[in-house]
């Protein structure tokens, strides 16, 4: 497993903890926790004292819950731990099953707090996690319950800390509250705000490719730097999650999360040290510089669309209002797109253009730095005098790697230019092991690093930034339809072309 930043050279076994899985019964847990904990085993950086307990409602025995993991992940998410007939080590899973257990208790019943109370004590080891897998209403009232029950007092041997997923709030307002809520029972190092982009190889790999190229940094700022695209294009729909969506949005669901940190990475100052205050540090000045635009500016410098029916590789596809649980005059966008500016230095006068978007045409996560031209006055009077803007791509997923563009001259005798592309995929130089994308971020966890997850003030700043869009958005909700398959409503494309940019084309 590759590391972004450890003080040893050689990642040891996490110690021995109590790992409580609120919402068990979840998709988040089956799909994506428990492989990343399998996968984690598989690498030697589980040690022998995890205890892994699920918590929910349901009714079910310790040993039939561990056998509906097992089966799940056999199953369904085979890609995720391995492939063929050796997706699912039978002598490692047996391992990693003797320490699952589970609690049935309701998540607002003091009485489920004293069964993981006793589910400590049995464990023999102090340390706990307690991971919030968890509909985003249960946040505030399960910490409160762990607090009132004295499950989150740390002694010098012993840990406590809680992992709580996105969204971590709806607005400023509620992320502020939310906040308010979890440091009157607990300190800041006992809060791991996750975001699992950040556990993604290529994102990591961004501040190593900055700060350990001295070719990159010397050129990363508003003297070469033109604009920055961040894209976030999915080709799924909202599938199951009609409910869920109604309520939030794209901007919700992915911007002053995903994407926010995806513009960290991209455009903090090199911490002082890379611990994780210092790196958390420069993340929460940069989303804080972003610029506060007023109502009217963040109705003019964004776009809201929604997919209607249409095609992706010749399947017919049913539009947003059509989707289960989806009101048939909903205005939720499903795609959003907008400009943002950063007030420092480094980056005053350097657009940051966003966009995020279901059924988009493919799926596609990238950041794109676009550099301003070269100089050309030696080449006037020539068939190139004139030259384009060469980009430097990031690509998150799904073939995540480095591109880098160059101008060269083809052969023959006039002047003409070719772009070359330089760069990477990840899978032609690494050997990749399968991962969900969470193995980093839970093994953070169980060993205190939390370089890798938000800080209160990075999530309120956050909210700060997209706090105007809402309030404009409130005023007027309309949307603009795209057909599933597009890349979003011919809005988007003006939000550049009235620059002078162009979006980069996706995959």
């Amino acid at each position: 497993m590759t590391r972004l930043i450890r003080n040893k050279s050689k990642a040891e076994p996490a110690p021995p903890t109590t790992l409580f899985l609120f919402g068990a019964h979840g998709d988040l847990v089956k799909r994506l926790l428990m492989p990343a904990l399998y996968n984690l085993s598989r690498d030697g950086l589980l040690g022998d004292g995890l205890r892994i307990i699920g918590v929910d409602h349901n009714a079910i025995t310790d040993e039939a819950f561990a056998q509906k993991l097992e089966d799940f992940i056999r199953a369904e998410v085979a890609s995720k731990v391995g492939k063929g007939d050796q997706a699912l080590d039978p002598a490692l899973w047996a391992k990693l099953a003797k320490g699952i257990s589970y609690v049935q208790g309701d998540f607002l019943d003091d009485s489920t707090y004293q069964a993981l109370a006793a589910k400590i004590a049995a464990s023999g080891t102090g340390n706990a996690v307690f991971y919030l897998a968890t509909a985003p209403r249960f946040f505030s009232e399960v910490v409160r319950r762990l607090g009132a029950a004295g499950l989150l007092q740390e002694t010098p041997e012993a840990f406590r800390r809680v992992v709580i997923e996105k969204p971590f709030g709806s607005d400023l307002h509620t992320a502020e509250a939310l906040n308010a809520c979890l440091l009157k029972v607990m300190t800041e190092n006992q809060i791991y705000r996750i975001d699992h982009y950040l556990g993604k190889e290529t994102v990591q790999n961004i501040l190593i490719s900055r700060f350990s190229n001295s070719l990159f940094e010397a050129f990363w700022n508003n003297h070469y730097i033109d604009h920055v695209q961040i894209t976030a294009a999915e080709t799924v729909g909202v599938e199951t999650r009609g409910s869920f969506y109604e309520h939030t949005g794209a901007l919700r669901d992915m911007v002053p999360n995903h994407l926010f940190q995806l513009l960290a990475m991209v455009a903090m100052e090199p911490p002082a040290a890379f611990g994780a205050d210092a790196v958390r540090g420069e993340k929460a000045k940069v989303v804080g510089a972003i610029r506060p635009w007023s109502t009217e500016e963040a109705r003019a410098n964004s776009v809201r669309g929604q997919y209607a029916a249409g095609e992706i590789d010749g399947k017919p596809l049913a539009g947003y209002r059509q989707e289960n649980n989806v009101a048939p005059d909903s205005t939720t966008e499903t795609y959003v797109a907008l400009k943002v500016m950063i007030d420092n230095w480094r980056w005053v006068g350097v657009p940051f253009y966003l966009r995020t978007g279901k059924r988009m045409s493919v799926r596609d996560t990238e950041i794109v730095i676009c550099f301003k031209p070269a100089p050309y006055a030696q080449f006037r009077d020539t068939e190139v005098d004139e030259l384009q803007p060469t980009y430097l791509r990031i690509q998150i997923q799904p073939n995540e790697g480095m591109w880098f563009d160059l101008l060269a001259k083809r052969p023959g005798p006039a002047l003409k230019m070719a772009n070359i592309e330089l760069g990477f995929a990840y899978k032609d130089f690494f050997e990749m092991q399968p991962s969900t994308g969470y193995e980093t971020l839970i093994y953070d966890c169980l060993t205190g690093d939390q370089t890798l997850f938000q800080r209160a003030d990075n999530i309120e700043n956050g909210w700060r930034a997209v706090q105007p869009f809402l309030d404009a958005w409130q005023q007027d909700a309309s949307v603009q339809t795209y057909a599933a398959g597009e890349d979003g409503p011919a809005a988007a494309e003006d939000l550049l072309t009235r620059d002078g940019r162009v979006w980069h084309s996706l995959g």
